[in-house]
């Protein structure tokens, strides 16, 4: 009983859905899926609720794909206020340890108690506040920070679910095996798995190049009976776009309701990214994700 009165159970009771991304190992692109999944959800309808937590503590990257690098995080009689990618409309929720920096450069050397303790904070000192989504971006591997994650999620379970992000690399197939492994030693739901990086898109005159062969990802999906979610090749627009993101995007660091705010229409990431070839196939990634959240 006293799990279930935890203060993570009680935060996260107006959460509905956890999506928890993985990747069996780096440089695979998951922090810009989980940006784009977190984007794509937002997107999704004019009231969507979406939080995106970054636990890559000791390589923080989703305040700068989501244009919010810099910015401070508030305390509130109520817990560390998030800041908002999305400015005034407060829809789109952001947390990570790059913005508890004193310097961009610094770096995160933290034992395991250290790492646990964080991820404990944030999931249960943060006004989450009531959520459709919480998008969860993860280290690369099954390490501290998984278990601890887990751990610390465990009252609010029936709400997880995973998505694991791979590149058609035999050595990354090998690593993406390892974390369908760990998913289900700890029972998490898996929606799926995405092949990023699966070949590129010439800019100039459209011709596709398979760097690092493809078709990989689906045939490990295949085999380990798993929903193939889709293929996404290399975007330079939005490799461009979210590796300098418009740090102009306007940020609250106090509540949804503070005052003072000037209302705003539009959020201009979001309308940006919609206009690369990668947001038209996250739509069909994101449809067949949902399907499997909703059936679950």
């Amino acid at each position: 009983m006293a799990s279930q009165e935890s203060p993570v159970s009680r935060r996260l009771q107006s959460v509905k859905h956890i999506i928890i991304v993985l990747s069996g190992k780096g440089g695979v692109g998951k922090s810009s899926v989980s940006t784009q999944l977190a984007l794509n959800l937002y997107g999704s309808s004019p009231t969507a609720r979406v939080g995106i937590l970054d636990v890559d503590l000791t390589g923080p990257s989703i305040p700068r794909m989501l244009g919010v690098d810099g910015h401070p995080v508030h305390q509130s009689s109520d817990g560390w206020v998030p800041v908002f990618a999305d400015g005034s409309e407060a829809r789109l929720a952001c947390m990570s340890v790059g913005f508890l920096l004193k310097k961009k450069g610094d770096s995160v050397v933290w034992r395991g108690p250290k790492k646990n303790g964080m991820i404990r904070q944030f999931l249960g000192d943060v006004r989450w506040g009531e959520l459709d989504y919480l998008v969860i971006d993860t280290p690369p591997g099954t390490s501290d920070e998984h278990l601890s994650l887990l751990e610390h999620l465990g009252p609010v379970h029936s709400k997880l679910s995973a998505v694991v992000v791979t590149t058609p690399q035999a050595v990354a197939l090998t690593d993406a095996m390892k974390c369908v492994s760990f998913t289900r030693a700890v029972n998490l739901p898996v929606l799926g798995l995405i092949e990023n990086m699966s070949g590129y898109v010439c800019p100039c005159c459209g011709e596709v190049s398979n760097v690092f062969s493809t078709g990989g990802g689906e045939a490990l999906a295949q085999r380990e009976q798993l929903t193939f979610l889709g293929s996404l090749p290399v975007d330079t627009e939005l490799v461009t776009l979210l590796d300098a993101a418009a740090s102009d995007e306007a940020v609250s660091n106090s509540s949804p309701e503070g005052e003072g705010q000037t209302p705003r229409s539009s959020f201009s990431l979001l309308r940006r990214y919609q206009a690369t070839s990668s947001a038209k196939l996250f739509e069909v990634i994101l449809q067949k994700a949902l399907v499997g959240l909703h059936s679950s």
